[in-house]
Formats: C-alpha cells, structure tokens, sequence
C-alpha cells in the first residue's frame, strides 16, 4: 500500500499520536519518559515548534503542536528514530519501537482546545489521577501549566485556559481550570460534543469549511496519492463537499435534511448522487442525509433506479456527468 502523504503548512497545528510495537508499555520505566521528553525539548527547540498540549501514557504518546514551517515529517522522523535509537541502545535491543507510522490529525478552530482538553485527561480516564489532582501526573504537560517554573521556552500550555472560558494564565486561572476539567470528566454530554470518542480518529478537527480549505489547496495528484492510502480518512471532507456541490444543483440547503420524511424523492436522488459519485457508504448517507437506516436507504435507492428519472437526478447527472 502506498504511504499516506502528510499535510504540511506554515502554522498547522496537529494532534499527533503514536503507540508502542504490539503495544509495548515503552514509557513504563522512568528513564524511558525522560529519554523521549528530551528527545522532544530537542526537536522543538531545533525545528521551532510550539507545544500546546503532551502526555505520556505507557504505551502511547499524544502532542498537540504547531509547526511554523512546514516540518511535521522532518521533526516527527528525527523524533521516533532518534528516541528509537536510544531505547534499543539502552535496552540492548534492535527493531521497532513504535507500532508504525505516527498519526497526524490537523486542527482548527476550537478543535485546539478541545485537544488540549482530551490530553490532560488522559491519566483521568486510565484511572491513574484524579482529576481535581491532576497537577500530581507529571507525565503530562497539565504539570507545566500549574507549575509555570517547570515550562520551557516552546511550551504555551496555557494556551488550554484561553479554551476554557478565557481564563487568565494565574494561580486563580489555573485552579478555575483545574476545576473546569474535573467537571468536563464527569460529564459524558460535554465530552461528546467536544468530540473525545472521535478525538484519535480522522485526519483533521475543525468546522467544514476548513477541511474543504484544506482539500482545495492540495493538488489533484496528492489527494489521489492520500486517498488511494488511506481512503476512510480523506474521503469524508469529499462526501461532505458533494453533499454540499448536490443540495446547491437542485436547489435545496442543509436544514432542508432535517425536514420532511426521510425518503422524500429528490432526498433519494441525492443519496443515490453520493453513492454512485465518491461510493459514500449507506452508513455516512443515512446519517448526513436524516434518513434513518442506512439498510432503508440503500432499499430506497436500489428501488430509485428502476424509475423514471426526475429532475433533479437529471441535475445531479449533468453535474456529475454520470452516464
């Protein structure tokens, strides 16, 4: 299978996760944490990244960082290799550490926040801190922002307080935020409109218009390579700029999925559009599209195309230039 392409620019900001070979517990042993975190303060300080947000959990790492220039591939290579070396070196071992290729999530907007929010509870959901204690897990950059004499220059952890309320970088703002991270870990509401159980998934976080900012700015030929690769992942943002490409062919907005019986004739057509256009699974239509279950769905369309075609699918034909 060919390597997924990384999206590279000047002030991206990522969440970048890797795990352990087999999912080793390689940061168990404290000599194992220091080495990395060393590795880490090297690599920022030499490819000029800003830290927002860390953790390090025994078998895997989270950074949420914002490159400047567009390095990711440099740094993060230097980074799991050198950190690599050291490990085996120490160990007497040879092979992989790392499970494989790290992943790098994009985000936007308040997707940063939210980020940071998810790392430093971490440790909270495994079980190994409380939250209302959070301060005492120093394997994570949570420790940074309460003891702001602990910070290096690349950190900006207080970055996490702006996202919560705008709270002032201050003993005060620091408690409120501890206390405000408590709260989000008891509710589950909270959590899953932030996103935390998709929070590891995808390639990026943000509002529509940023993922299809992104896919615009890329050459044909990178999200060919992308998405040949990895096909879930660059795929959705291109669903949802059809989705959007056929609501305007035939006339009709968003809010209009909301309304009306789910399997309303041009609704039809539509999911029919995505289907035979980008393959968008039942499962993804139904839901974008509120038309129930995504078994309804694919009976409705499969009935669709024994009739006569409408309008609109004659729109959406032209459109597409479907035969």
């Amino acid at each position: 299978m060919a390597r997924k392409t990384r999206i590279e620019y000047a002030g991206a900001r990522y969440h970048v996760i890797n795990r352990g070979n087999y999912r080793s517990w390689i940061f168990e042993s404290a000599g194992a944490r220091k080495s990395f975190l060393k590795c880490l303060d090297e690599v920022c300080i030499a490819m000029g990244w800003r830290l927002y947000a860390w953790c390090l959990m025994s078998n895997h790492y989270h950074l949420c960082i914002e490159t400047p220039e567009p390095n990711l591939v440099e740094g993060m290579r230097w980074l799991q290799s050198t950190f690599a070396n050291r490990f085996n070196r120490f160990h007497h071992a040879n092979g992989h550490v790392f499970q494989g290729r790290y992943k790098a999530i994009l985000l936007d907007g308040d997707a940063l926040g939210a980020v940071c929010h998810y790392i430093h509870l971490n440790p909270v959901r495994a079980g190994l801190v409380e939250a209302a204690e959070l301060e005492q897990y120093k394997n994570s950059s949570f420790a940074q922002l309460w003891y702001p004499s602990r910070r290096s220059a690349f950190e900006s952890p207080e970055v996490a307080l702006e996202f919560a309320g705008g709270l002032v970088d201050s003993r005060a703002g620091r408690k409120k935020y501890r206390e405000y991270l408590d709260w989000l870990s008891q509710s589950e509401g909270d959590q899953k409109q932030m996103g935390f159980e998709k929070m590891s998934r995808g390639w990026v976080k943000g509002t529509k218009d940023f993922k299809r900012a992104i896919l615009d700015d890329l050459k044909d030929e990178q999200i060919q390579r992308v998405v040949e690769a990895e096909a879930s992942e660059m795929r959705e943002p291109r669903w949802e700029r059809t989705l959007c490409e056929g609501l305007d062919t035939i006339n009709y907005e968003a809010e209009d999925l909301l309304s009306g019986r789910k399997g309303q004739g041009w609704k039809v057509d539509l999911a029919r559009y995505l289907r035979e256009v980008h393959l968008a699974p039942y499962r993804w239509i139904a839901e974008n599209l509120h038309m129930g279950a995504p078994s309804y769905v694919q009976s409705l369309v499969s009935r669709r195309r024994k009739q006569d075609p409408s309008k609109e699918w004659i729109l959406l034909q032209k459109h597409g230039k479907l035969d």
